[in-house]
């Protein structure tokens, strides 16, 4: 297997990219401080990105997914530990889909 030198060209430009735009908010950031507002909003960024990901996961997904979450948020908020309530979602989500019936999408009971 040979590797093609356009396509080694296109790889190597988009990681020298990838590392000057990660590079340059560094250097950005070390010479000048944002304004409040800009702070703030990227305190709350990485919540945004996270909802991102997970509304369209638990949307698909269906119900299961739905109870999964919910029990990961009731042992976050009981337990404050970020490990266990993200291991009591997966363990909740694995038990439901292992129950006959459960990906059908169909509601509990009916």
């Amino acid at each position: 297997m040979t590797l093609r030198w356009d396509v080694l060209a296109a790889i190597l430009g988009m990681a020298a990219v990838t590392y000057l735009c990660r590079a340059g908010g560094y250097a950005i950031l070390r010479v000048t401080r944002p304004p409040p507002f800009v702070q703030a909003m990227l305190q709350h960024l990485p919540g945004c990105i996270f909802v991102a990901f997970l509304a369209p996961a638990l949307a698909r997904e269906g119900w299961p997914a739905w109870v999964a979450a919910a029990a990961a948020l009731l042992a976050q908020a009981r337990l404050g530990k970020l490990a266990l309530s993200i291991l009591v979602g997966v363990a909740v989500l694995w038990g439901l889909r292992a129950l006959p019936g459960a990906l059908s999408g169909a509601l509990p009971g009916g």
